[in-house]
């Protein structure tokens, strides 16, 4: 695709590289995805969906844009799993260097292994806050330990992983699961106790990874696998505003969007969600 365009269609001085403060970096990797294809054309399906999206955000009164949202050019290492991550991780590295506000856009699940692992190797004492409908923790899948089903392992092992929305795992992940931190979506469905409970159990610095299956198909059905019983949009927001009110999220990635042809809504609820985690965070 054509990687001159811009986010949302923002005029090229609030795209420049240098001048903007919040840079996106995509990584449009579908090699260990195993039942729904199609996360590697995410990006341009959110990209297409954000021009058509109003850049005014009534909540927090601002116009996040105005900061400068600059595209970097795609990570497209697809040889094997293996090599995917040591891009991702080298290239996260490097990008850390910035003062940039860095946020990352899939691909599948997999994507965030390096970007994670470059993050903990930055930041001390670091959380990992996963929204997500599966647990993401085998220690290796088909054969890797870069697959999506591995997501946030590593994480699990490195830093403070809370997990949040969770619907669907292996039993054999249990091992690797910690009960206190993770809220399970049966569990916490209608309540809202659980949101202050899990914030006060972050660290002061925050990344999050976003797995759009956390959301209910009914609002979501264009992902790999869309597990029944996630949560509403409201929900969504209303937490992670107040994430970001009380911690320093250092960045964010959204993963596994995977188009449907001839349904528009997915993708605009993907570009939606990646404008308001930025309203979020340049609020303060």
């Amino acid at each position: 695709m054509d990687m001159s365009n811009n986010f949302a269609g923002i005029e090229d001085a609030f795209a420049d590289r240098e001048a903007s403060k919040i840079w996106l970096q995509s990584i449009p990797y579908d090699g260990t995805s195993t039942w729904g294809k199609g996360a590697d054309k995410g990006f341009e399906a959110f990209l297409d969906a954000a021009e058509n999206m109003e850049l005014y955000d009534i909540e927090t009164d601002q116009e996040v844009y105005k900061n400068g949202i600059h595209i970097l050019p795609e990570i497209s290492e697809n040889s094997t799993p293996e090599a995917m991550f040591q891009a991702v991780y080298t290239r996260t590295c490097e990008l850390l260097k910035s003062d940039k506000y860095l946020t990352f856009f899939g691909g599948e699940h997999s994507i965030s292994i390096g970007i994670i692992k470059a993050f903990y190797t930055h930041y001390d004492d670091l959380t990992i806050l996963q929204i997500d409908a599966h647990a993401d923790l085998r220690p290796s899948y088909d054969g890797t330990p870069f697959n999506h089903a591995c997501a946030v392992f590593d994480a699990s092992k490195h830093c403070n992983l809370i997990q949040v929305g969770i619907r669907s795992m292996d039993a054999s992940e249990k091992n690797h699961l910690d009960l206190d931190k993770c809220y399970f979506m049966n569990e916490i469905e209608g309540q809202i106790d659980w949101m202050q409970k899990s914030i006060d159990q972050l660290t002061k610095h925050v990344y999050i990874t976003f797995d759009l299956d956390a959301f209910d198909p009914s609002v979501m059905p264009a992902t790999g696998t869309p597990e029944p019983g996630g949560f509403d949009w409201y929900t969504i927001t209303t937490y992670l505003r107040k994430v970001f009110e009380q911690r320093n999220v250092v960045g964010f990635d959204l993963v596994e969007l995977a188009p449907i042809d001839g349904m528009k809504a997915p993708q605009f609820l993907a570009a939606k969600l990646y404008y308001k985690m930025l309203s979020y965070k340049f609020l303060r």
